[in-house]
């Protein structure tokens, strides 16, 4: 029987703690370090990015956060799997060999690269073949948007990420891949899982779920029992100890803070859930309803007995597109009366946008302090003792010209408004383009991923 490999989650967004991968390759064996970087706006973000400088397009704190470790993964046969490659994985990659060889680290080595998901330069061709690419909440087609699209990434799931570990990469850098596939697919290349064990498949799914975002199921956002968590300014992040018949537990390194525990397992189990009979990945479907959880030691959750089905014939699609423009602008107002005044300058300023004739497609207002949690269900509040209000008012509208003026309409406040303004947090406010989400399902045939090697 195979023995157990080690998943250790370094990071969970694309902004996390940039001591987590350090700590995560020095705090005690691992086998692999899996590093999430990608959210649906990630990408419109890189592809921006790319369009401005070809050379870019990805994560660029993975690279001296990599440069950092590269000698510990070298010397203890750590491979890496991260999906920091964004829209141009092969510049993310050429960016680590320089690093590498940099160190002394050539011949060392090996990266590969996971690119096949960038649709955005075949979307045109695809529409005229009749691919609609109906957005999966509204079921309008994408020609309506089309004009505005400004990335467009199918999710890959596992199976390129193991092609390159069998083609010996030890840094397997992606675009696009899914979250779970970035764990995935190191137990299949360890256990040699066919492609049809869905049971198996599934478990690693559940794996790579629970610690895609990091400390996340190791203490970190917990709402059962946070106060109790331990020193979570020196987190433990999670890892993964995995078996090659589906089991495994979720632990993190002796001596770090955090805490892992069955309900902190849960509370991550049951993120970004849909239906939790049916969590759809490129590689399978997995029956989140048949988890067995249970405590198999401190700071150890053993996980069992997961179930899956076969993938479906799609793929999720990402698509990013202009939407339009907002902003958002604070005033602080002190006691007394700070809830009073708070709102007699939203009117002024609604009253002065509205003579101005300006055509908003929203303007939200929000008292924070007082209802910007819980909005109509907050409660009643004994407003004559409320020390300070924080006074925060946003608009959104499809041309840039009324946002623009907006931003110059709340900072006259401060000396023509309602008394005792304490501070205008952020400075005047700027207008940001709105970058709008649009899903979509394409046959599996049309994308075809590609696996390269990259010698350091």
């Amino acid at each position: 029987m195979s023995r157990p490999i080690r998943i250790a989650a370094g990071q969970g967004f694309w902004g996390d703690w940039l001591e987590a991968p350090h700590r995560q390759v020095t705090g005690g064996p691992i086998d692999y370090l899996m590093m999430d970087y990608l959210a649906e706006v990630t990408m419109s973000i890189m592809q921006k990015q790319k369009s401005r400088d070809p050379s870019l397009g990805y994560a660029k704190d993975f690279v001296p956060l990599m440069e950092r470790i590269l000698p510990v993964l070298a010397e203890r046969r750590i491979k890496v799997t991260a999906n920091a490659g964004g829209v141009n994985p092969r510049a993310c990659a050429q960016a680590i060999a320089e690093s590498a060889r940099r160190l002394g680290l050539a011949g060392k080595l090996t990266i590969g690269v996971v690119t096949g998901d960038d649709l955005l330069p075949r979307l045109d061709d695809l529409l005229v073949r009749g691919h609609e690419l109906r957005n999966l909440d509204t079921g309008r087609p994408l020609r309506d948007v089309r004009d505005r699209v400004q990335a467009a990434n199918a999710y890959l799931g596992a199976a390129p990420v193991v092609e390159a570990l069998r083609r010996g990469a030890d840094i397997v850098i992606t675009g696009r891949v899914t979250d779970t596939g970035l764990t995935l697919g190191p137990m299949i290349h360890a256990f040699g899982w066919p492609a049809d064990a869905w049971d198996l498949l599934a478990a690693g799914t559940v794996a790579g779920h629970i610690i895609e975002c990091g400390a996340q199921c190791s203490g970190g956002n917990c709402l059962v029992g946070w106060q109790r968590v331990p020193d979570l300014a020196n987190v433990g992040y999670p890892i993964v100890e995995a078996h090659g018949d589906g089991s495994f537990d979720i632990v993190k390194h002796p001596r770090t803070g955090g805490r892992i525990s069955v309900a902190g397992v849960t509370e991550q189990l049951v993120y970004e859930m849909g239906n939790p009979a049916e969590y759809i990945t490129p590689d399978c479907v997995a029956d989140f309803t048949t988890i067995q959880l249970r405590p198999a030691g401190k700071d150890r959750v053993r996980v069992s007995g997961v179930r899956g089905r076969p993938a479906p014939d799609n793929l999720k699609i990402s698509l990013a597109y202009s939407y339009g423009y907002k902003a958002v602008g604070t005033l602080v107002y002190a006691w007394p009366e700070a809830l009073k005044k708070a709102r007699a300058a939203d009117r002024i300023l609604r009253q002065r946008l509205a003579d101005l004739g300006l055509q908003f497609e929203a303007i939200l207002t929000e008292f924070v302090g007082v209802n910007a949690t819980h909005g109509p269900l907050a409660r009643s509040v004994d407003e004559a003792n409320i020390p300070e209000v924080q006074l925060r008012i946003g608009v959104r509208a499809r041309d840039r010209a009324p946002v623009e003026r907006f931003t110059r309409e709340i900072a006259p406040l401060i000396l023509n408004g309602p008394p005792s303004v304490t501070g205008f947090a952020g400075g005047r406010p700027k207008p940001e383009e709105i970058v709008a989400y649009w899903p979509a399902l394409i046959d599996k045939r049309e994308v075809e991923p590609c696996v390269e090697r990259v010698d350091v």
